[in-house]
C-alpha cells in the first residue's frame, strides 16, 4: 500500500490544496501528517495564502483518511474545529512491514533519538529540512515543509511505496529517494 507523508501546513490554503491534489493523484490510502497543520508560529513568515479556517475545511474533508501526530504549533483549539485526533506526540505504524515512529522533530530527532528498536523508522517534520538517510543504523526520515521549506529547498511531500521512500516536490519530481527494503528484513 502506498502512504504519503507531509508535514508542515502551516495555514497555508495554497499549499493544503496542492497536497491534497497530490494525495489523490497518487493513489495512497493514508495521508500520514506530521503536525503544524493551521498555525505559522512565531519564527515563520506567513505562507502563501494562509487562511487556517480553509485548511481546517478541506482536512476535515479527508478526516477518514488522515493519521496526524502533534507539532510545537498545535494546541487544544485545534482539536476543537479538527474532526481528527491531532494531539498525540507520536505514533507507532506498522506500514508495508516497516515500523516507523512518526511525531513533529521538536523533541525527537537525530540529535535525539526515541527509544527505537532495530530496524525501526523514525520520520518527522519540524525543521522544514528533507531528509532520507542512515544515521547510526536507523533511517531518518523527514518529508520536508509542504508551505515553508527552508535550505533552498522546494515545497514537499513523501510517498513510501512498498520498501521505497520518495520525497517528491509539487510537479511530481522526486528530489530524494532511499529504499528501506533492509530494514524489512532486519
Amino acid at each position: 500500500m502506498k502512504y504519503l507523508f507531509a508535514s508542515d501546513i502551516h495555514g497555508s490554503a495554497y499549499y493544503c490544496r496542492k497536497l491534497l491534489e497530490a494525495y489523490r493523484q497518487s493513489g495512497a490510502g493514508r495521508l500520514i501528517l506530521l503536525g503544524d497543520l493551521l498555525y505559522h508560529g512565531p519564527r515563520n513568515d506567513l505562507p502563501k495564502e494562509y487562511a487556517p479556517k480553509e485548511v481546517i475545511a478541506m482536512l476535515n474533508g479527508y478526516k477518514q483518511e488522515i493519521c496526524t501526530v502533534r507539532g510545537n504549533c498545535e494546541a487544544e483549539v485545534d482539536q476543537m474545529v479538527l474532526e481528527f485526533p491531532v494531539l498525540a506526540d507520536y505514533a507507532l505504524l506498522e506500514l508495508n512491514g516497516l515500523t516507523f515512529f512518526a511525531t513533529h522533530g521538536h523533541v525527537y530527532h537525530q540529535d535525539n533519538m526515541p527509544p527505537l528498536r532495530d530496524g525501526e523508522i523514525l520520520v518527522h517534520g519540524h525543521t522544514h529540512l528533507l531528509k532520507a538517510e542512515k544515521v547510526n543504523g536507523h533511517y531518518i526520515l523527514n518529508p520536508g515543509s509542504v508551505s515553508i521549506p527552508k535550505g533552498g529547498n522546494p515545497a514537499t511531500y513523501g510517498v513510501l511505496d512498498g520498501t521505497a521512500f520518495r520525497i517528491l516536490d509539487f510537479d511530481g519530481n522526486v528530489v530524494k529517494e532511499v529504499c528501506l527494503e533492509d530494514e524489512v528484513q532486519a
